[in-house]
């Protein structure tokens, strides 16, 4: 019964267009030899934020997930864990979030499974969330990849996500509203790759859990390479660098999930920025550092001129931003 509750809203955020979800298997056309498959869970609490909400978080996420490993996104599931009792006009929200976030990313939800657990097991809703994407011919991603000389691209303004829901947990209030960052960004790293000369791009990830700088080190430590950056070039917004001022947090850490770390050879940077530049979540867009010889670890050069290192972060200091 409840799944045919998911699929009617489904149904219903779908305004009636063809929608493949409901059989226990999809059958898939995808012609690829190579494939790329994740998967994700997201228990974010509060389920509502500003800017979004979880199911706009869980089909970003996903969807981000493939992208960054080289492939056109084409295909999710859905997994819902259910509190007893949880409102169906929150999950009509959720729904309806989700098929809109889909379709900006130009992939479908093609199945699904729903499972209810009792009351006050659950925190009202978790979601699964893989995808399944069609690699791109002649693409080879990886944080292994990085060579001394090439440039460090992010897409946009550090923070935003895990201070929007620090905020909105805590009833915390700033002069401007905070909102996520989440957004689907296959169409800004598909620009990058067009943009680009062949081979010329390192690599793709997205900050989420240890924000820029556990990024930055997983790179730097799969290379065997040091990494240097520029504080002043790395775009903060205001609000979010007061936060993290007033709650003793560091930027760098904070979690993200509507940006992109980008590494590409030195002869692409100018073209990988202007492409990013140039999409929907890409305006704010910066080459923030290099990389140097060195054996794995982040440098922050300071707006002082002074150096420290840029350390991944220890523990959870966020929890459940994802």
């Amino acid at each position: 019964m409840m799944r045919d509750i998911i699929e009617q809203l489904f149904f219903e955020a779908y305004a009636g267009e063809t929608l493949k979800a409901g059989d226990d298997a999809a059958v898939l056309p995808i012609p690829a030899e190579r494939l790329a498959f994740s998967t994700d869970t997201f228990v974010v609490t509060p389920h509502f934020f500003p800017g979004g909400d979880i199911g706009h978080l869980a089909v970003c996420g996903t969807v981000n997930d493939v992208a960054t490993s080289g492939a056109i996104p084409r295909y999710l599931s859905c997994g819902f864990v259910l509190e007893e009792g949880y409102p169906l006009e929150n999950l009509r929200r959720i729904c309806a979030s989700m098929a809109a976030t889909a379709k900006e990313a130009g992939v479908e939800i093609v199945t699904g499974d729903t499972k209810v657990v009792n009351r006050g097991h659950g925190d009202g809703v978790y979601i699964n969330t893989a995808g399944i994407g069609e690699m791109r011919p002649g693409v080879q991603l990886s944080g292994s990849s990085l060579r001394p000389g090439d440039k460090v691209l992010i897409s946009g303004s550090i923070g935003d996500h895990g201070i929007a829901i620090i905020s909105t947990r805590e009833e915390l209030s700033f002069e401007t509203e905070v909102k996520t960052d989440a957004a689907p960004l296959n169409h800004l790293i598909g620009a990058v790759l067009d943009a680009c000369p062949a081979g010329s791009v390192r690599a793709f990830r997205d900050p989420t859990r240890g924000g820029l700088a556990s990024t930055l080190n997983e790179f730097a430590q799969m290379s065997g390479v040091d990494i240097r950056i520029e504080e002043l070039d790395v775009p903060v917004h205001d609000q979010v660098r007061g936060a993290c001022e007033m709650l003793g947090y560091d930027v760098f850490q904070v979690a993200n999930e509507g940006k992109m770390v980008c590494v590409v050879a030195p002869e692409a940077a100018d073209a990988a920025l202007a492409a990013m530049r140039a999409s929907t979540y890409g305006e704010e867009a910066a080459i923030i550092g290099e990389v140097i010889k060195g054996e794995g670890r982040v440098y922050l050069r300071t707006g002082f001129g002074s150096q420290r290192i840029l350390d991944m972060l220890v523990g959870e200091q966020l929890p459940r931003i994802c």
